[in-house]
């Protein structure tokens, strides 16, 4: 095949390459002086001449084609007709029959997808690059295609049409390369996978049930690569009726996020039993935050539930605020007070309060719900305001809802946790099985028969079998003798069933928290706390806001 009469229209690389070595070897460059002077200074007439070096146009091109370890064919005419393959193209795919049609004479084309791109070259005249593509011999080749054009015997350019243009296959084997990228994000993937069920495994995996809320979450690991991010959340019954939640986001990404999320997590468990304040929580998780990694920080929000008050008192660390629907659809946000991250330290952190009654759904969620690169972080959750007041259903559904409304999808670039609280208006028969009583202690110690009296009324009058309504009476007499013997006014006893449980809670002015001991024969007083702890489920203490403690018990209730 006579190859001079062939022109390739080079891609831009190629073409200033070739540009540059004309240049360097044009005759009139090398006549003019082009040499380096330090070069010519050193010929002189004693030296041997120079061997005569062919130009590249005086090259033969077949040969040169033949010789390079890169795949080469040429295609001819709009049925792109095999003109040419070159030896390293044989070695490959073995021998092909010049003249034939490339569907027919090159199959391994197919699967890489050039036969599309051959048309689209000849008619366009520009080059085109298929990157790391996989023939049926497993190798993975990048493949560009280059216009050509029949130049003519006498050298002189042809008419360009169709019919003269023919296409230039020039493909490199990129297989070391493509597997190494292969393996490469195979480790990615394994990565995320290991971050993703690290997470996963931190994230609790079952909520806890309140007995007066209804609750659901998710979470959304974001992105594709091993990114996945320390969001997290929890629901904590703290006993007594009341109900702690909390929702966070450690800064950064990976498996060490997750780590210090799982640890965040654990601690805020712990400082929950305590029954804390939730800015006395904080206040602990901060200084705590700042041990685990002072280069790490986290938001987080930490609410309790007390269905007595039907308030969610909360404190925030620079977290998003707590959104509430009430039965009507009206969304209200959480005002202030919020602080600086935990691990910032030198913060004293406050709680507020958001009104939650009954037929009212909360909403806690992390900042890759609402926030987008290229709108303000007001505006997404503005947007998520109107989805929350239109989402109606059970927990689940809303949180289902806000995921679906907000377009978080497996390709998310940020990891999204939703946590989603209801307080039911409860009607009919369910309204008789969640009831309240209360009964201000006046008097000294007239007031522990009239506690006694009260009770065993309302335990009565709630149809509790016998040996509960014996097991509550006493009880809550040897609350009220407690608080009467230890405590100062006012004092308060407050009696609560639920659908599952029976709680007993006496409060009174003074802050000083009762502890179980044991008692020697001879002691007069120690032993009230002991039979509380006995008899009881569960009891515990805390102390009130404002001053004062509460000291509760509770029966769970067999089921009918």
């Amino acid at each position: 095949m006579n190859f001079t009469r062939w022109s390739a229209r080079l891609p831009g690389t190629q073409r200033r390459a070739a540009a540059r070595t004309d240049t360097a070897l044009s005759p009139d460059r090398r006549a003019d002086g082009s040499v380096p002077a330090a070069r010519a200074e050193q010929l002189t007439d004693e030296d041997p001449p120079a061997p005569d070096v062919p130009s590249v146009d005086e090259l033969p091109v077949r040969d040169v084609l033949d010789r390079v370890p890169a795949l080469v064919a040429l295609l001819h005419g709009p049925e792109h007709r095999l003109a040419y393959v070159n030896d390293a193209y044989v070695s490959a795919f073995g021998r092909r029959d010049l003249g034939a049609r490339a569907r027919e004479a090159l199959p391994e084309l197919d699967e890489p997808g050039l036969f599309p791109l051959l048309d689209q070259v000849q008619r366009s005249g520009r080059p085109r690059t298929l990157k790391s593509r996989k023939t049926p011999d497993g190798r993975s080749y990048t493949f560009t295609c280059t216009p050509v054009t029949d130049t003519g015997d006498d050298g002189r350019d042809g008419r360009g049409g169709r019919d003269d243009r023919g296409v230039l296959v020039f493909a490199t084997d990129v297989t070391d390369h493509a597997e190494a990228a292969g393996r490469l994000r195979a480790s990615e993937r394994s990565q995320r996978e290991t971050a993703v069920t690290l997470q996963r495994s931190l994230l609790p995996q079952k909520l806890e049930e309140p007995d007066d809320l209804r609750v659901a979450a998710t979470y959304h690991p974001g992105g594709t690569e091993a990114a996945v991010g320390g969001d997290w959340y929890d629901v904590i019954t703290l006993g007594g009726g009341r109900t702690a939640l909390v929702i966070g986001d450690v800064m950064g990404r990976g498996v060490r996020a997750a780590a210090v999320m799982g640890q965040l997590r654990t601690a805020v468990r712990a400082y929950a039993r305590l029954d804390l304040p939730p800015h006395e929580v904080l206040q602990l998780l901060d200084g705590l935050a700042a041990e685990i990694d002072a280069n790490q920080i986290a938001t987080c929000v930490y609410a309790i539930h007390d269905p007595n008050e039907g308030r969610l008192v909360y404190a925030s660390a620079g977290h998003l605020p707590i959104l509430v629907r009430d039965e009507n659809g009206t969304v209200q946000r959480a005002d202030e007070p919020t602080g600086p991250p935990l691990g910032t330290g030198g913060w004293l952190h406050t709680s507020g309060s958001i009104a939650l009654p009954p037929g009212s759904t909360a909403v806690l969620y992390t900042d890759g719900l609402v926030e987008r690169r290229d709108e303000d972080l007001d505006e997404g959750i503005a947007a998520l305001e109107r989805a929350l007041s239109g989402a109606g259903g059970t927990p689940q559904v809303v949180c289902d809802r806000l995921i679906r409304s907000a377009g978080v999808t497996p390709d998310h670039d940020d990891d999204v946790a939703v946590l989603v609280l209801q307080h039911p208006a409860r009607r009919g028969a369910e309204a008789e099985l969640f009831r309240n009583a209360a009964l201000e202690l006046l008097g000294g110690v007239e007031a522990a028969p009239r506690a006694r009296a009260f009770a065993s009324g309302v335990l009565t009058s709630w149809r509790f079998p016998t040996d509960l309504h014996d097991l509550g009476v006493l009880a809550t007499s040897e609350l009220v003798a407690n608080s009467l013997q230890h405590g100062i006014p006012p004092m308060r006893l407050r009696l609560r069933r639920t659908d599952r449980r029976l709680i007993i809670e006496v409060t009174d002015g003074d802050d000083h928290l009762p502890r179980r001991r044991r008692a020697e024969p001879g002691d007069e007083s120690g032993r009230g706390i002991a039979i509380v702890a006995t008899i009881a489920t569960n009891w515990g203490s805390r102390r009130t806001p404002g001053g004062g403690k509460a000291v509760w018990c509770e029966f769970v209730l067999q089921k009918p």
